[in-house]
């Protein structure tokens, strides 16, 4: 055979598998479907993975969070350059820079943190054809404040979380409090005073029960006590998701009183610091690949304290 045929052949070789070898290495790096309960990880932040078969597989993870801990500072990726004015109707602005959640970790020196904000421009036909890269220029869509300074104008049609001195708020109008340090936004309010919104209610009989993934933001009737929840899905036989009814049923179970969803879908990502680097904490899913992290435009992280074994171990 001519070297030249050889090569084409093998160039071809390489290109049909390289895409299984990146399949087969993220099932391998998925987190194992087994039950954590209430695992402590930084002082006032406890995790748990919930694991059900029924009616389809499913993989859940709650991460409870004690704002009034000591240490404990909530963080929102702020505006790559001051920003003077903010046009939502400005489809060319680019307020952040897209980074996956693990490099937001390592980057900002984080403990904890999750994918926030719906954002544009995006696009997702392979590993090799997707926007935005990681260190792109991207748009968010709703409200965001980092540290009392507004990176994205309100929508009064999509919900925020707002937080303020060891406290937060939901609002379904974004209408966040003047005092307000970090917020971001999401889609809408699942849970108001510990029920189903209207809107959601609204939304039940169209979504012809499709199973989605999640990243939902929840708080006590205190505002004192928050609940990140991410639903794994897309992956057949590790976890297919929840449908809307089913997730809002879930955070409802928590004891949540109100309930955000923020961006989800292969945004869905959790990841935290650990001895040996940042460390994904689901299993998230990009371009159809397990496992595979997709730079998203802004994230809700935290700052924490390590454990005291005297205290967080009894």
């Amino acid at each position: 055979m001519p070297r030249g045929s050889l090569v084409k052949r093998s160039v071809l070789w390489l290109g049909l598998l390289m895409p299984l070898m990146l399949y087969g290495v993220g099932i391998w790096r998925r987190p194992s479907r087994q039950v954590v309960t209430r695992q402590p990880l930084f002082r006032g932040i406890v995790y748990s993975r919930h694991i059900a078969d029924h009616p389809r597989p499913q993989v859940a993870h709650v991460v409870e969070i004690d704002l009034t801990t000591p240490g404990l500072i909530p963080y929102v990726t702020p505006a790559y350059q001051p920003v003077a004015e903010i046009d939502p109707l400005d489809w060319e602005r680019r307020e952040t820079i897209a980074r996956r959640t693990s490099e937001a970790i390592k980057a900002e020196g984080l403990q904890l943190a999750i994918n926030a904000n719906y954002f544009f421009p995006f696009r997702e036909v392979t590993l090799w054809n997707y926007q935005p890269r990681s260190g792109q220029l991207a748009s968010l869509v709703g409200l965001a404040i980092a540290n009392g300074n507004k990176t994205s104008a309100e929508d009064p049609q999509r919900a925020a979380i707002c937080f303020l001195n060891q406290q937060a708020t939901i609002r379904g109008d974004s209408a966040c409090p003047q005092e307000t340090q970090q917020a971001v936004a999401g889609n809408w309010m699942l849970l108001n005073q510990g029920q189903p919104t209207e809107t959601v209610q609204q939304q039940l009989p169209n979504e012809d029960n499709k199973p989605y993934s999640y990243t939902i933001a929840a708080l006590d009737a205190t505002g004192t006590r928050l609940w990140l929840v991410l639903i794994d899905g897309k992956q057949p036989l590790y976890s297919e998701g929840m449908t809307l009814a089913e997730v809002t049923r879930f955070v409802q179970a928590l004891g949540a009183d109100t309930a955000l969803q923020l961006d989800g879908g292969g945004s869905t990502t959790i990841a935290i610091a650990a001895a040996t680097g940042p460390q994904v904490l689901n299993a998230p899913i990009h371009a159809k690949v397990p496992g595979q992290e997709r730079p998203v435009a802004n994230h809700l992280g935290f700052f924490a304290q390590p454990l005291d074994p005297e205290i967080d171990n009894n």
